[in-house]
């Protein structure tokens, strides 16, 4: 008699077999999601299949219990995308997969056509910018809205996809990213880790850290944060560095500009670039404020939600995902847990900077566990897996597979 699962999301079901499907395992949202879900699988009692083109993510995941399946699913090459509908096909049959879920488009498109020859439910989580033109890239992310399930990372995106896609509320899901408040708790930092850091970054006790951690690429906002820095230094005595922490990626040439504009400036002594930071509870912990300036909306964010559950207030732009995740004082003074200004405007940052460099160490303490009590509340990595896991009961307790 086949195991049948007495508890949890699946029971009354046998273990269900979910692959996943993304480009690579590399660093990033979607990427360290997709390791999230393979976690939340695992212990609902289910297998965790990935199929990927690898990445610095795949250790992990397999140590954990999960299966990687190396296959070029990155390509957007369209023979290399058909002979990929193959590949995974094979694979839902080798493996009695039962359900697949794509989390980028390229390998989405292939994943579609392997889980409809299956017969198997297909969901999507559409994690990057909803665009709204031209046609044939609208056509083309739009296989993100043809899961039985569409998963959107805030309410911000979902209303881009009914607005664009036309996709029905029945089958739109709107599933924050969530944070281990059990990784990211500042309980959970020994103090050793901290002074680490603060060697590493070269910073002086005492000194007001801004943290500024995205990978370095302009539409981030890491040209604006430098200006911005420019003109706090012009007001206030009090010492503070901007740490801008994140990998290059290849993109040298902004890395050069940004040490241009720093020597331009005269901030050597006020920013540092200090590369991939891999320790990143500690980072937030070390941090006073943490800053999210991105010059287009953020379809989520990742940001602020990690440095919150930190303790540590955030300065975001004030469009996109970040709006549902920070509340500014202009929204409502008693429940703050940071300030969102204006994509782009240095001013409004430099403003902002300002008035958080200003707050008294209580006042700005305050914030900050008003702004973890919220994430544990609303943005939580088990109310994120829970709610998915939720979708995957009820599609495959409703999708009737050929017998």
């Amino acid at each position: 008699m086949a195991t049948v699962l007495e508890q949890g999301p699946f029971a009354g079901m046998k273990p269900p077999v979910i692959l996943q499907v993304i480009p690579t395992l590399d660093t990033g949202g979607a990427e360290r999601t997709t390791l999230d879900m393979a976690a939340a699988i695992l212990r609902a009692g289910g297998r965790a299949l990935v199929a990927s083109h690898g990445g610095r993510l795949v250790p992990e995941l397999v140590a954990m219990g999960a299966s990687h399946i190396m296959l070029p699913v990155h390509s957007k090459n369209p023979i290399e995308m058909i002979a990929n509908i193959w590949r995974l096909r094979a694979l839902i049959a080798r493996e009695d997969v039962d359900l697949v879920h794509a989390r980028s488009r390229a390998p989405a498109w292939s994943a579609l056509a392997a889980a409809r020859l299956s017969h198997v439910p297909f969901v999507t989580t559409y994690h990057s910018k909803v665009h709204e033109g031209p046609v044939s890239k609208v056509f083309y992310n739009s296989v993100m809205t043809r899961g039985d399930a569409v998963i959107a990372n805030s309410a911000f995106t979902a209303e881009a996809i009914r607005r664009v896609h036309h996709t029905p509320d029945a089958k739109l899901f709107t599933v924050p990213r969530g944070v281990d408040t059990h990784m990211f708790d500042p309980q959970a930092v020994d103090p050793a880790r901290l002074e680490t850091l603060r060697q590493a970054w070269d910073v002086k006790a005492g000194e007001f850290i801004f943290l500024l951690p995205a990978r370095l690429t302009r539409w981030k906002g890491q040209g604006p944060a430098i200006e911005a820095a420019a003109r706090l230094r012009e007001r206030t005595r009090q010492p503070f560095t901007l740490v801008l922490a994140g990998d290059a990626q290849g993109r040298d040439g902004y890395v050069t500009e940004l040490r241009a504009l720093i020597a331009r400036l005269d901030l050597s002594d006020r920013v540092k670039l200090v590369g991939h930071v891999s320790d990143m509870p500690a980072a937030y912990l070390l941090a006073d404020a943490a800053l999210a300036p991105s010059l287009e909306a953020e379809p989520f964010g990742r940001v602020p939600i990690d440095a919150q559950a930190m303790d540590c207030p955030a300065i975001v732009s004030d469009a996109g995902g970040q709006r549902e995740t920070v509340i500014d004082p202009a929204e409502n003074r008693g429940a703050a847990t940071g300030f969102r200004v204006e994509p782009g405007n240095i001013e409004a940052l430099a403003g902002a900077m300002g008035q958080m460099l200003a707050l008294d160490p209580h006042a700005r303490a305050t914030m900050g566990q008003r702004g973890r009590a919220r994430i544990c509340a609303e943005f939580s990595l088990d109310l994120m897996c829970a709610t998915t896991l939720g979708i995957y009961a009820h599609l495959l307790k409703t999708t009737e597979r050929p017998g």
